[in-house]
């Protein structure tokens, strides 16, 4: 069958449970950020409009004494759902792993531990519990429907792609994020319901979020320096990418298990805790760093400790067992490794801006955490609505980036939290999708993630 014909295949039904669960996601994303927001202003004592600004404002004991409950919360948390939370690594497992089923109820309560955790300052992304959410409700309502499991995996798929393009108004970067790095494949039958999911969800955020870009990033430019420095810079990106998928399937493998996650917690978010005192920057999920390095207002000696530290303390994050996501760590990395080697470029080429090669190299280095080049480019560029005069730049730093990240094996940064019988998973993005499956409408999936799937049900 045609991918034409898949799409007429899909019924009445199906087109409904899109359209409803876009709805759903919207709505949860949108009450997710709500607490957020709330968790932040209880756990600081004051109202900014950034959390960089509630940290600098709140006394120093304050910050070390909200980080210490945060890691109570989670001890008690992990204790209830009755085992170690990894964040959105439940949606990949789902999908990968066990035909897109997920344990409703503890997917929900995880997606709330993760946004409170995160709103006191835990270094995670935020985006863990708005995909939870999506997938959750997803994987829930085609068990209702009696879907098969292919549609199932795609729904599932879908509503994570809806809680990250909901929260972060990225419609179109979340359907790439749900086809391309979830899915491994953009054929035309699965594109059209999960970018219609994504653009519900978006449009009924809207509603409570608004519509704004997330980062400001002035009058951005295009000129020759650009090209040189991405064409040199990509591969270099690959390689440190790499090395930040690697730190990350490490943390995982590291998670506790017994009594270490009693202590795990305390000793990851009490060490956190105690660098913001010096560096208030590394609490939360980076959004403070990235948006400070596309305007330039950070200093050289700044970038290096952030750059040293942010992913130390991420990882420690992970590797307590902590849930949340990893999206805004990975730009924030990506984003203060190319302004150090912005810096470094404006000293060759004179004239050159630093703070513009921030993008080039933090989409980049997104692309290739993510295994994902189209998805990488374009959340960024919807993050930003004015990154269009540096696409060229850009594609270029993420085709060197990727290349790079794939001839060395690296997993993406969701791949790399996932073991099967203590080996990695690999990344549907490493594989190559298989569209004849698709048109048989009985293997949708790369034969390897079948074969997985059918090891776990």
């Amino acid at each position: 069958m045609t991918g034409t014909g898949v799409i007429a295949s899909y019924s009445a039904r199906f087109w409904t449970l899109v359209i409803g669960l876009g709805v759903i996601a919207g709505l949860s994303a949108s009450g997710l950020v709500w607490l957020l927001r709330h968790v932040e202003q209880l756990s600081f004592g004051v109202h900014r409009p950034t959390l960089l600004a509630a940290v600098e404002a709140t006394p120093h004991l304050r910050r070390v004494t909200v980080l210490l409950a945060a890691a109570l919360i989670t001890i008690v948390g992990l204790r209830v759902l009755g085992r170690s939370s990894t964040g959105g690594t439940e949606v990949t497992e789902a999908i990968w792993l066990r035909s897109g089923k997920l344990d409703f109820v503890r997917s929900l309560a995880r997606g709330v531990l993760s946004i409170v955790i995160v709103g006191m300052g835990v270094s995670l992304g935020r985006e863990a519990g708005p995909q939870v959410f999506g997938a959750a409700f997803a994987s829930r309502a085609a068990k209702w429907a009696e879907l098969p499991v292919w549609q199932r995996r795609l729904l599932v798929a879908s509503g994570a792609g809806a809680g990250f393009a909901a929260v972060y108004n990225v419609p179109l970067g979340g359907a790439l994020l749900a086809l391309e790095v979830m899915l491994g494949t953009l054929v035309l039958a699965l594109v059209l319901p999960t970018l219609l999911m994504c653009l519900t969800a978006t449009a009924v955020a809207w509603i409570f979020l608004g519509d704004r870009p997330l980062y400001y990033t002035g009058n951005v430019r295009f000129h020759t320096a650009q090209i040189v420095f991405a064409i040199l810079i990509g591969p270099v990106i690959g390689l440190v990418a790499t090395g930040w998928t690697r730190l990350i399937s490490w943390a995982n493998r590291r998670r506790p298990e017994g009594r270490g996650r009693w202590f795990a917690p305390i000793v990851a978010f009490g060490i956190l805790g105690l660098l913001s005192l010096q560096y208030p920057q590394l609490l939360g999920n980076g959004r403070a760093i990235v948006q400070l390095g596309i305007i330039g207002n950070l200093s050289l000696g700044l970038m290096l400790m952030l750059l040293l530290l942010k992913p130390l303390v991420t990882a420690g994050c992970i590797a307590s067992g902590a849930p949340g996501g990893l999206f805004t760590p990975t730009f924030a990395v990506g984003v203060l490794f190319a302004n150090v080697c912005g810096v470094i470029w404006s000293h060759v080429w004179h004239g050159a801006i630093p703070s513009e090669y921030a993008l080039i190299g933090g989409a980049a280095f997104l692309a290739a955490a993510m295994q994902g080049p189209l998805a990488g480019v374009v959340i960024v560029l919807e993050l930003t609505r004015h990154f269009g005069s540096l696409m060229v730049p850009t594609l270029l730093a993420v085709v060197g980036a990727t290349v790079m990240s794939r001839r060395i094996g690296a997993a993406s940064i969701y791949s790399a939290r996932i073991q099967v019988g203590g080996v990695e998973a690999s990344s549907p993005s490493t594989a190559a999708a298989s569209e004849a499956a698709i048109h048989k409408l009985d293997e949708p999936m790369p034969a390897e993630f079948e074969r997985r799937s059918a090891e776990c049900d």
